[in-house]
């Protein structure tokens, strides 16, 4: 492998000289650029839905209008499809439905008051018995705002 330079040949002045055929690139290859984005993404799309945290559940879906996102952040209370109950987005620990007047009176207490929304997200799944039990011992804590969530697709 060698290297070998051209010169122009023959006349002198302007006009006898050629542009060379190796003249630098004024242009930026954006072909790596592309190549790294597209293995990026790959690579988000395949672990972002390892990210999400919480307790799996299959909301039922109804066709209603979304409400207005309240001012504080809501408790969660979630059910799974065998009957267990989970406080809060965090909690991998299920804890029993006797347990969940006190817990929700002492977050009550915590929080300072008993004004803040209770979210229940129960599986379409889950026994409607455990889903109205669950109401009425939050009910029972002393909480009235409640809401049932659910997927906001129509169907299912």
């Amino acid at each position: 492998m060698g290297a070998s330079i051209k010169t122009g040949g023959g006349g002198g002045g302007r006009r006898g000289r050629r542009r060379s055929k190796h003249a630098p690139m004024s242009e930026i290859n954006v072909t790596p650029f592309v190549d790294v984005m597209l293995v990026l993404l790959i690579i988000f799309m395949v672990t972002a839905p390892m990210m999400a945290t919480g307790i799996p559940l299959d909301l039922p879906s109804a066709a209603a209008k979304q409400l207005d996102t309240p001012k504080k952040e809501p408790l969660l209370i979630s059910i799974s499809k065998d009957g267990k109950i989970y406080l809060g987005s965090q909690d991998k620990d299920p804890i029993a439905l006797a347990d969940l007047k006190k817990k929700m009176e002492a977050i009550g207490e915590q929080r300072g008051g008993k004004d803040d929304p209770v979210q229940i997200n129960g599986d379409k799944l889950a026994e409607y018995g455990i889903i109205s039990k669950v109401i009425a011992e939050v009910s029972a804590a002393g909480f009235k705002k409640m809401a049932l969530r659910t997927d906001p697709t129509v169907g299912g």
